[in-house]
């Protein structure tokens, strides 16, 4: 009774069991360029038992972590210092968002208004006199870029094939996110193009929400939990019906399996297990015979796939890359463990633009250096980050298995 009492983590989330190895540090992409930044070691398990008996000793230079998750991924007793971190801002942090915060966080209310003026929203935010009054008022850096929105969002152009959907036998449900609805709506149509080529119908969520992370990250926490309830509830829907609920953005997706029970307190049980990225789902449908895929033999490209945090948290890369592996043309380059520094909306603010540069300065400089014809990656702010700084285009893995994808034939090994 007494070793299990010794041995058993009292914390949610395990930070007794830290040996105080420094190997997350070692593996934090802030530490290597800041120095101010005190750390995962100290800034989780350390100070998290100090902070339990005094608040006091919160320390609001935790806002400096990018919830990259790179400590976890390193850490060889498995202490949840991301988590650490994370829950102690929302516990403890007197900090208040900002009017900058909260436009950041509300990817759904400024995505609805940025895509119904889409030609002016673009052309305006790539504007130097915009970009002056944002770093100035707003402080949201001028040297940042925004991604485009689009004028038709995913949702207004399923409304018009729902239809279509439902003549097929089998069917998913999705959840496309803010970036697949407003931004690139492409991304959300080119796994329609796949699935259905497979014999697959794709359902949407009943009114989805944002995943909520921008407004963890900005500590919007109440809304954050209001949508993510939101969500769950409309998930089990779709798994009462025996879908399961796939999704094309890394960063939704480990928000939604991890972190809404471990940092909003939202039980995900009941459908943890039925959301996945739909790399990983078609990859586990294919290795179990249930589909095939068939690819043009003009497609020849070279790639370079990065690993974006989350996903190398969920240990999820291997089924983007293995599927890439199976079109016959792909010429196929694993990237560095490298962070690209942008973690969200962290790096548009402008206390963070020259900390999140230097941050992916080595992986930028490797890209250039092998000068792919694109980069693969499964996260779109590692899509907006990476572009930006290099030039390179980056593509979903999603859209190039659709682009390779040979239609008519993969519908005649389906049928």
């Amino acid at each position: 009774m007494a070793e299990e009492i010794q041995t058993r983590a009292q914390s949610p989330y395990n930070f007794e069991q830290c040996l105080k190895c420094s190997i997350c540090t070692v593996y934090c992409p802030v530490s290597a360029v800041e120095p101010t930044y005190p750390g995962p070691k100290q800034s989780g398990p350390d100070n998290e038992r100090y902070r339990l008996k005094d608040p006091e000793f919160f320390n609001e230079a935790l806002k400096m972590c990018l919830n990259c998750k790179r400590c976890e991924v390193a850490c060889p007793e498995h202490v949840a210092i991301g988590d650490i971190i994370q829950a102690a801002r929302i516990k403890y942090s007197e900090h208040k968002p900002s009017l900058r915060d909260t436009m950041l966080a509300s990817t759904d209310l400024v995505g609805t208004l940025a895509h119904t003026f889409a030609p002016i929203t673009n052309f305006a935010l790539g504007l130097k006199p915009v970009k002056a009054v944002m770093d100035g008022v707003m402080k949201i850096d001028k040297h940042r870029t925004f991604p485009a929105y689009s004028l038709q969002t995913f949702e207004q152009w399923y409304k018009k094939h729902a239809e279509e959907q439902e003549a097929y036998p089998k069917h998913v449900s999705y959840f496309h996110g803010c970036y697949a609805n407003y931004n690139f709506p492409q991304l959300s149509r080119d796994l329609l193009k796949i699935l259905n080529a497979c014999g697959i119908g794709v359902r949407l969520l009943d009114h989805e929400k944002c995943c909520g992370v921008a407004m963890i990250a900005n500590g919007l926490y109440k809304q954050a939990t209001k949508q993510g309830k939101h969500n769950i509830d409309i998930m089990e829907e779709a798994v009462n019906r025996g879908e399961p609920v796939l999704t094309t953005s890394s960063t939704c997706t480990f928000t939604i399996r991890d972190e809404y029970p471990h940092l909003l307190n939202i039980e995900n049980g009941n459908v943890r297990n039925s959301i996945m990225l739909a790399t990983r789902w078609l990859y586990q449908q294919i290795e179990a015979g249930h589909l095939k895929l068939a690819f043009r033999k003009d497609f020849h490209q070279k790639l370079a796939y990065h690993t974006a945090c989350h996903m190398a948290r969920m240990g999820w890369a291997v089924y983007s890359t293995s599927l890439l592996k199976m079109i016959p043309g792909v010429e196929l380059t694993m990237l560095g463990d490298c962070c690209c520094g942008i973690a969200g909306t962290y790096g548009f603010k402008k206390e963070n633009y020259k900390r999140s540069q230097a941050i992916g300065t080595p992986l930028f400089n490797e890209i250039k250096e092998l000068n792919p014809d694109f980069v693969s990656c499964d996260c779109e702010t590692c899509k907006w980050q990476i572009e930006m700084s290099t030039g390179y285009t980056v593509k979903n893995p999603i859209s190039t298995l659709a682009e390779a994808l040979d239609v008519e034939a993969t519908k005649q090994l389906n049928q």
